[in-house]
C-alpha cells in the first residue's frame, strides 16, 4: 500500500511527462522551455486540447474573448457576493456559476470565467470597481488589464503569459488527479475544474508562492539570511519555494521563470535579493539534509514574477488557477475518452464484529 500513490499508475497520458531525476518537463511532446517561449497561452490551450474537441478552430483567441465579455456580464450581479469571499473561495463561487458541459464552449466558458473573475477579485479586494474585458485583446494582456485597472506593457503582459504557460499542466498532481476522477463520472467539464481548484488552495499544493515574499520580506537583505536561515532551520521551518515531491534536482519551471522575470526592470531590486539568498539556502539545505535533494522549485520565481508585474499576493494562487485551468480540461477530456470511473481499491484495516450464530 503507498498511501501517497507515488507508485501507483493511474492513467496513462499524452498530457505530460514529469521526469524528475533529469529535470525535465515534456508537454504534449514539447520542452517547457520551448513552450513557455514560443507559444502564446491561446496556442497552449488548442496544444493541450487537441484531438479531445470536435471542430477545433486554429485559434482560440476570437472566441476566448468573446467569452470573457459574456463571463464578465454573468457575474456582474454578483460582485457584491465575490468581495465578501476570500479570493479563492470567491474564484470558486464565480465558477459553479459557468455552464456544467462537455463540449469546446464550456472549456472556453471556464478559462474565461477563471479570467475574469480573478480580475474582479483583485479590484474587489482593492475596494474598487471590476474592469471589464476587452475581447480583443491576448487573454495574458487582458487579465492583467482587469487586475491592475491599465493596460499593461509588452513585458509585463508577455512575462505573465509565460508564467501561465509554463503552469499548465504537470503530470498527475493532486489537483489534476481530482479532476479526473470527477471527470470520470462524466460530470461536467465545470465540476472537474471546480474540484481541481479545491484542491489546488491546499497549502501544500498551490499556495506557497505568497509566501515566498514573506519569507524575503523577513529576511530583508543578504547579509541577514545565514542568521534567519539557521533559526528558520532550528524552528523546523519549511523555506517556501524549494524541495519538491517528484524532482530530485532543479524545476525546470524555476529556471524558466528566472529567464523571464530577468527582463522585468520592476523586479531587479528584488530578483538580485532572492539570487543571493537562494544562493545561500541551497547551500545551506546541502548541508544540513545532504540524504535530500532540495532545489529550488517553481514558486519560488513565480513570486518574483507576479510581484513584478503587479498582482497581490492573496492572488496568487487563482492565477496559478488561470493557468493550470487548461491542463485540467484537456485531463478530464482525456479521462472521458478512456470511459472508465476511477475506482481505486482500499485495503479494510478496521476492527471486525463476529457474526451472530
Amino acid at each position: 500500500m503507498d498511501a501517497g500513490l507515488e507508485t501507483v499508475v493511474a492513467a496513462e497520458t499524452v498530457m505530460s511527462d514529469v521526469q524528475g531525476a533529469e529535470g525535465r518537463l515534456i508537454i504534449r511532446g514539447v520542452d517547457v522551455e520551448q513552450l513557455a517561449r514560443d507559444f502564446s497561452y491561446e496556442q497552449t490551450a488548442a496544444h493541450l486540447w487537441g484531438g479531445y474537441f470536435e471542430q477545433m478552430p486554429g485559434d482560440l483567441s476570437s472566441m476566448l474573448g468573446a467569452a470573457r465579455v459574456v463571463a464578465f456580464d454573468r457575474m456582474t450581479g454578483d460582485f457584491a457576493r465575490l468581495a465578501a469571499l476570500p479570493e479563492t473561495e470567491a474564484l470558486r463561487v464565480a465558477l459553479s456559476l459557468a455552464p456544467d458541459g462537455h463540449d469546446l464552449g464550456s472549456a472556453i466558458d471556464l478559462v474565461a470565467t477563471m479570467a475574469v473573475a480573478t480580475g474582479a477579485i483583485a479590484r474587489l479586494k482593492a475596494g474598487q470597481a471590476p474592469v471589464a474585458p476587452e475581447a480583443g485583446a491576448s487573454h495574458a494582456a487582458d487579465l492583467l488589464r482587469m487586475i491592475r485597472g491599465d493596460k499593461p506593457n509588452e513585458a509585463d503582459a508577455r512575462a505573465l503569459e509565460a508564467y501561465l504557460v509554463t503552469v499548465c499542466d504537470h503530470g498527475l498532481n493532486a489537483s489534476t488527479f481530482v479532476a479526473r476522477c470527477v471527470a470520470s463520472t462524466r460530470a461536467g467539464l465545470g465540476s472537474a475544474v471546480i474540484a481541481g481548484l479545491s484542491a489546488l488552495k491546499g497549502p501544500l499544493h498551490g499556495g506557497a508562492p505568497g509566501p515566498v515574499l514573506d519569507m524575503l520580506d523577513g529576511i530583508g537583505s543578504a547579509d541577514n539570511a545565514e542568521t534567519w536561515i539557521r533559526e528558520a532551520l532550528d524552528r523546523g521551518e519549511r523555506l517556501m519555494g524549494f524541495g519538491h515531491r517528484v524532482y530530485r534536482t532543479r524545476d525546470p519551471r524555476a529556471d524558466v521563470l528566472k529567464r523571464v522575470v530577468g527582463g522585468l526592470p520592476a523586479s531587479h531590486g528584488r530578483l538580485a535579493l532572492a539570487q543571493a539568498i537562494e544562493g545561500r539556502i541551497l547551500q545551506r539545505l546541502a548541508a544540513e539534509k545532504p540524504d535530500r535533494k532540495l532545489d529550488t522549485n517553481v514558486e519560488y520565481y513565480t513570486a518574483i514574477l507576479l510581484e513584478a508585474v503587479g498582482a497581490p499576493r492573496g492572488l496568487f494562487t487563482c492565477l496559478f488557477a488561470c493557468g493550470r485551468v487548461t491542463g485540467w480540461i484537456a485531463h478530464a477530456r482525456e479521462q472521458l475518452s478512456t470511459g472508465r470511473l476511477v475506482r481505486p481499491a482500499s485495503v479494510y484495516v478496521g476492527p471486525v464484529s463476529a457474526l451472530a450464530a
